[in-house]
């Protein structure tokens, strides 16, 4: 695991505002927090279902919240089987992990009994019953949250296979959350800050969990004109962003070519992003950019290789199917990329990794994607508070 940096280095510019209001100063965590009950405006609250017991989730969470003293910027409250973190924990401790980890009786720890028994839990393994557990943990949080409880999410990564044996048939964490939030038009977003140049990195997809084939048929001017109005109000609500640039990449080669590698563009896709124009002026939309080459200046701008690059590269990007967007967004921020779910009455981040079942319960999981996404989610809460 890459060394964190410390609080007073903090990646996310907000959240140092927040301590700056409040007169704090961000403290080693050898330092006693400041105690939260003498401010004067509530802290965002946060809210982190633990993701399949079989996989890096309850790991990474732990280690997420080992990493800085949490109680100076947000409360934090576990969703999950207290069992199950004691054994996470009991795991890392006979590791070869030398990071700090919390007590777990200093944790708020919502102790949730999922509904088909965990036993013994074997790290690696998904079950029905880990999937079952991994829904129970989401469906309470959600719950929570559109009652009013928290004002974010922060979601562990389940396993799909595991919530369908379970009897749970949903593509993902997004549909369920959108379906729990009773939101009809929503979208899965990544964002990344980076560590090179502190440029931040913006990627929307307009297709997601579909197989390649059925792509372009999913594709319609009704379907980008929804994605691209979360894009903009996202950019606004959450970044701050009144007069953003946006990419929006073609589909095919060369984007089509003058329709010789596809006709999508020329059928549809430059008279569509024309009419976008018009509803929004004060927005620059660009495209369709070739997709090969869309990513060349936000690689520049992620590693500072260009000099210009920064200020040429856009504020966000519109892919229109997954691999498309991933690719690139998961090249350059693998360690800290966040999955945020746009179009939510409330604010819903994830680390942008999957259960790594394959290395659970051996302690080398990289918590960084984890601190990342509640870093942004305090973030997130605060710019729209």
């Amino acid at each position: 695991m890459s060394q964190l940096p410390s609080p007073p280095e903090m990646a996310y510019p907000l959240a140092a505002l927040i301590l700056d209001q409040f007169g704090i100063t961000p403290c080693a965590m050898t330092t006693p927090a400041t105690s939260v009950s003498n401010l004067s405006l509530p802290l965002p609250r946060l809210a982190i279902p633990l993701g399949d017991p079989a996989g890096i989730g309850p790991e990474v969470v732990l280690k997420a919240l080992g990493a800085r003293d949490w109680s100076a910027i947000a409360t934090v409250t576990i969703l999950g089987t207290r069992s199950l973190l004691h054994q996470t924990l009991v795991a890392l401790q006979q590791s070869s992990y030398a990071g700090p980890l919390p007590a777990l009786d200093s944790l708020d720890l919502a102790d949730i009994s999922p509904p088909l028994p965990l036993e013994t839990v074997t790290f690696g393994q998904a079950s029905a019953a880990t999937g079952a557990a991994s829904f129970a943990y989401l469906q309470t949080a959600i719950e929570g949250a559109v009652a009013g409880q928290y004002d974010a999410i922060v979601t562990g990564p389940i396993a799909k296979s595991a919530w369908k044996a379970a009897g749970h048939h949903y593509p993902g964490q997004t549909e369920l959350l959108a379906e729990g939030a009773k939101a009809e038009r929503f979208g899965m977003a990544f964002v990344a800050q980076s560590p090179h140049t502190d440029w931040w990195l913006r990627a929307l997809l307009a297709t997601t969990h579909i197989p390649l084939r059925q792509v372009p048929e999913a594709l319609t001017p009704a379907l980008l004109t929804q994605k691209l109005d979360l894009l903009i109000h996202s950019l606004k609500q959450d970044f701050g962003l009144t007069q953003p640039r946006i990419a929006v990449a073609g589909l095919n080669p060369h984007s089509g070519e003058s329709g010789q590698l596809g006709r999508e563009e020329v059928d549809w896709l430059i008279s569509w992003l024309e009419a976008q124009r018009q509803r929004y002026p004060q927005v620059q939309i660009d495209g369709p950019i070739p997709p090969d080459t869309m990513w060349v200046r936000p690689g520049q701008a992620w590693f500072g290789t260009e000099g210009r690059a920064l200020e040429t590269a856009h504020d966000a990007y519109l892919a229109l199917y997954h691999d498309q967007g991933l690719i690139p967004v998961k090249l350059m921020a693998f360690d800290r990329a966040v999955n945020t779910t746009v179009g939510l009455p409330f604010v819903r981040t994830s680390p942008d990794h999957g259960t790594a079942f394959d290395i659970a319960g051996r302690g080398i999981a990289d918590g960084n994607s984890m601190v990342a996404a509640m870093e942004v989610a305090v973030e997130m809460v605060g710019r729209r508070g």
